[in-house]
């Protein structure tokens, strides 16, 4: 449970990295919600494996590389359940916040990538 409240912890922290990257995208750049929510992802990917890696769970035995290879694995499929979310909710409903469609992905995503980093990547 400790983790896990931890890891709760990273995610928020992780959604703060994506929704502030994906709001200065959006204001001060022409990329679109679609295209701007990719960079905002992978950036938050990054911060949440170094704060995993750190607060959550501890380094793994595992060399750097092969632990960052395991998470980016999971983080890509976590990905693209996030995003599939997010894009089809925009495509739903194209009037809805993008900021909306964020939360509701975040929220789809979390306890898949709970389960795929402690199982695969940070599994002693």
């Amino acid at each position: 449970m400790k983790k896990f409240l931890r890891f709760i912890v990273v995610g928020a922290t992780g959604f703060l990295v994506d929704m502030g990257v994906l709001w200065l995208l959006l204001t001060f750049t022409p990329l679109g919600p679609l295209a701007g929510r990719v960079i905002a992802i992978a950036l938050a990917l990054l911060s949440t494996w170094q704060l995993n890696r750190h607060f959550t769970f501890g380094a793994s035995k595992r060399a750097v590389v092969v632990e960052g290879f395991r998470y980016g694995f999971i983080g890509a499929i976590t990905s693209l359940v996030n995003y599939g979310v997010y894009a089809g909710l925009l495509l739903a409903a194209p009037l809805l916040s993008p900021y909306v469609a964020l939360v509701a992905a975040s929220v789809a995503a979390m306890l898949f990538s709970f389960f795929g980093y402690s199982r695969y990547v940070f599994r002693r």
